[in-house]
This record gives C-alpha cells, structure tokens and sequence, in this order.
C-alpha cells in the first residue's frame, strides 16, 4: 500500500461517486484518459478489479470495500498532514459553514472561535440550520452532519464517532414502564424531532441481531433539538437523540437509557464539494473541527464502546 498516492485516492474517489471517468476527469480538470490510466494502475497494484466498465463504470464488491477505505485513509492523511509539524503559510479566504443547532451553538461555534484565533486571515459564516442543505444552490462550502452522507457527488470527511440512544426520564417511565423490545415502542408515546436524515414517525435501530424498524406515535414534535429534550424531561415520552447530546441529563439521572442494545448510528461529518475540497481554508477547517470534535472543551462525548 506504500505506493499508492493520495493523489490516486482522490481520481478513485471522483470516479466511483461520478460514475463516470468523464465527470471525474472535468471534476479534476484532467483528461478521461489520465483518470482510465491511473485507475488501470491502482488496479494493478492492489491486484484486484475495482470498476466494471460499460456506458457507466461501478463499483465491484471489492472497489465497495475500497470506497470506505480510502476515504479513511485521506482523513488520516489530511489529519497527519496539518500536524503541528507540518509547514504551514498564513491562510486567508472565506468560509460558509452549515451545521444543525445543537452541534452548531454548542460545539462547532466555539471550535470556529478558536481557529478564527489562530488564523486571523479566516472570515467565516456559520449559518445554524435544522434542515437539509443544498451545498451547491446556498453556496455552502462545509456542512457539518450527523449520520450517512447520501449525495453521490459530495465528499464526506468523518469528524467524531457517535451514536443515538433512547431515552425518557424517570417520571415518564414510573407511569409507563420501560418499552422491553423495539417493536414495544409503537405503544409508548414518543417524541420526534425533524431530522436531516431521519424518515419521521419511523425508527431504524441497529442491535444484536441487524436492524429493527419500527414506526412510533408522536406525542409532540419539533424541529428542534433543545425543545424534544426539554419535553422528555418534563416527562412527556420517549425520544432518540444523539449520546453526546444527552451525556449530561443521563449524568445528573433527568434521563434515563432505554433498551441499551439498541441504538443508531450518527457518526459527524463535514461534507464538501468535490472542487472545494482541496482548498487550503476548507482542509484547515475540516483538521481543526476532527480535532476539538474528539477531544478537549468542545468534545462531543460518546459511549464507553465508541472511545
């Protein structure tokens, strides 16, 4: 693997979310030709078919395992190459950054705060929005995300481990009881929240025997984030937010954790364009926010398994 660049990575990348060597090459801005020869290369030296080639090229079971692998390795290599040993110059340039208001208010402002400090050359627009974004029609050059990407002509860039549990306070259980299996949900009163990613009214939860789906009965709902965690303190119903939203209520026993074995990815994101992701503010932005996002004031706390 030692002789694979990054930069071949990045052609593979392009490609398999293009689905097509043409878009990837103008994406580039280099020929269809280069990005054939360098895909054929990488092939060879990982000895194994990552493309089948038609009108439209896909990905093969192993460029799949691929996919997912050499997007973590440019993480790691965009993260070791903005290490404190690394030569940097003064970086200048404006950023627009989305995020949704808890993650944005409470974690990515102040980490933003911070980098502004350190590189007086930044100007940034932190735009909180609980809704999904357009990257391309409302010009925003990071998205800041909590679950899947899903746009094949985005960059995703993996910030922080997270996870979603369930939870309700005591109050609620004393009258109600605990739910004793995801399908018990359905006869408990919830509280649901419009989520970026999340189809409302219904439930996907990862546990020991694969996913269970399940479609639950709002009791109230919002938009926002603050307001369902206030509910299912007051003792309104059950609800499932981020771990590290509810670290603190769990702490001091406002909330209880419902059903442990179950849970639901939401791992942190920053996602991009694929002609900004090369850009010097938008690199340094996305290394200081995996930075503060793991660990320090700004840490977004997760389950002991995920540490």
């Amino acid at each position: 693997m030692n002789n694979i660049s990054p930069q071949d990575l990045r052609i593979f990348i392009q490609a398999a979310r293009k689905g097509s060597f043409a878009a990837a090459a103008s994406e580039l801005v280099t020929s269809p030709a280069y990005i054939s020869r360098r895909i054929a290369l990488l092939e060879r030296t990982l000895k194994v078919k990552l493309f089948h080639r038609s009108t439209r090229v896909s990905l093969t079971e192993r460029g799949e395992l691929m996919l997912s692998w050499a997007q973590r390795v440019l993480d790691s290599y965009d993260q070791l190459s903005g290490s404190p040993g690394a030569s940097q110059t003064a970086i200048r340039g404006g950023l627009r950054i989305a995020a949704s208001s808890g993650l944005g208010r409470n974690h990515v402002a102040p980490a933003l705060s911070e980098l502004v400090k350190l590189h007086p050359g930044l100007e940034i627009d932190l735009e909180i929005l609980d809704r999904s974004v357009n990257l391309v029609d409302e010009e925003i050059d990071i998205d800041i995300r909590i679950g899947d990407v899903r746009e094949p002509h985005l960059v995703s860039h993996h910030l922080a481990p997270g996870r979603r549990i369930l939870c309700a306070s005591p109050e609620y259980i004393r009258i109600r009881g605990e739910p004793d299996s995801v399908a018990d949900l359905s006869r408990h009163s919830c509280l649901l929240i419009r989520e970026r990613n999340e189809t409302f009214g219904r439930w996907a939860l990862q546990g020991p025997d694969g996913t269970r789906n399940t479609r639950v009965n709002a009791a109230l709902a919002s938009n926002h984030g603050d307001v369902i965690r206030r509910w299912a303190v007051e003792g309104h119903g059950i609800m499932l937010r981020s771990y590290w939203d509810v670290a603190e209520n769990l702490e001091r026993g406002d909330l209880v954790h419902l059903l442990r074995k179950f849970w639901q990815p939401a791992d942190v994101w920053a996602v991009t364009k694929i002609r900004s992701e090369n850009s010097a503010q938008t690199r340094l932005c996305i290394r200081h926010l995996r930075a503060r996002l793991r660990s320090g004031p700004q840490a977004l706390t997760a389950p002991k398994e995920l540490r």
